[in-house]
């Protein structure tokens, strides 16, 4: 019996210990992350302005699959929000402020707990990739709460592995996001021709895409300058593939709506006629240009169609990177024109 009380004195004495020292711990935490992910702020952020993209990188997800997730009916932007469900209990997010591109807070409940705040912080360091801050914060913490976490090594221990996982997914997600592509045989089309300013131009194949990036602000910004209006999207007119001497002469253009007469004599102006064609649309980045090409070709071959000698091909951007910032989402029509 006396035993016994010494056990009862021992375990009061634990309790009584243990409680002071869960009262004396912070009544407020933050844990805090960041990570270069590799791909432009307006790309991170289009994924994780919505919840519906979450669950592919999530790491909790990861380690408890058989997480419910349950969408709310606006899942994107202000008031967008989510719930999930799992051995622990149910958690809800809601998105309540942005800033695009740059910012979006968050507010965050699991069960009966204090709200906590959630904030993404997007700061891009070199082109193509980004510098994302992802933390959370709360205080006011209640007795369980900070017991919980007391005893759980701390909300450091708790969340920033998850933080830190989410992240690397989150890269890796998106990088596969942005490499996905679509080749579409659109197959014999007419194209309607019309004027163009253009600068021609050449260079070694592989310095193709950088010399037309040089190219792009001459011809654009001289109908911007003289109030010329485009209509529509530019295009290259390729006049001559040399594999030999591994080099490419092409004419970089503009479409106007009338003949344009130019006081500059690097800015030119030319005529399409309408001419028949195949067209091939790829959907994606340029490095599957190689790809899209051979598929015209053999298109052509397949169909025993026969190609000018001296006939047009003409590469027209619908959708570029001065349109969207993702190459998943790039749109380049490819015309051949055929007899």
């Amino acid at each position: 019996m006396k035993a016994l009380k010494y056990i009862l004195f021992l375990l009061i004495i634990l309790f009584i210990g243990a409680s002071i020292y869960v009262a004396v711990q912070p009544n407020s935490f933050e844990v805090t992350r960041t990570k270069t992910i590799n791909a432009p702020a307006s790309v991170v952020y289009e994924n994780v302005i919505d919840f519906k993209n979450w669950e592919a990188w999530s790491s909790w997800v990861e380690a408890k699959p058989e997480t419910k997730i349950t969408l709310a009916e606006q899942t994107r932007g202000i008031d967008g929000s989510y719930s999930w469900e799992d051995e622990d209990g149910v958690g809800r997010m809601k998105t309540v402020d942005t800033k695009l591109n740059e910012i979006i807070v968050q507010e965050m409940q699991f069960g009966e707990f204090p709200k906590s705040d959630v904030k993404w912080q997007l700061n891009p360091i070199e082109k193509g990739k980004t510098e994302v801050t992802w933390t959370i914060s709360g205080k006011d913490l209640p007795f369980q709460v900070k017991a919980f976490s007391a005893f759980m090594g701390g909300m450091e221990k708790q969340i920033a592995p998850h933080f830190e996982r989410g992240l690397e997914k989150l890269d890796s997600v998106l990088v596969a996001d942005m490499k996905a592509y679509n080749i579409t045989i659109e197959g014999i089309t007419q194209h309607s021709g019309g004027f163009y300013l253009y600068n021609t131009t050449s260079c070694k194949m592989e310095d193709l895409q950088s010399k037309m990036q040089e190219m792009m602000p001459k011809i654009g910004g001289y109908a911007l300058a003289n109030n010329i209006t485009m209509a529509g999207k530019p295009f290259v007119i390729y006049h001559k593939w040399d594999t030999d001497n591994n080099t490419v002469m092409f004419s970089y253009c503009i479409p106007t709506t009338s003949r344009i007469l130019t006081n500059d004599p690097e800015v030119l102006t030319g005529q399409l006629d309408p001419f028949k064609a195949v067209k091939v649309v790829l959907k994606g980045g340029y490095e599957n240009l190689e790809e899209t090409w051979e598929k015209a070709m053999a298109y052509i071959q397949a169909e025993e169609l026969v190609q000018p000698t001296t006939g047009i091909a003409l590469e027209s951007y619908a959708v570029d990177e001065n349109t969207s910032p993702n190459p998943a989402h790039w749109i380049t029509e490819i015309y051949l024109e055929v007899e």
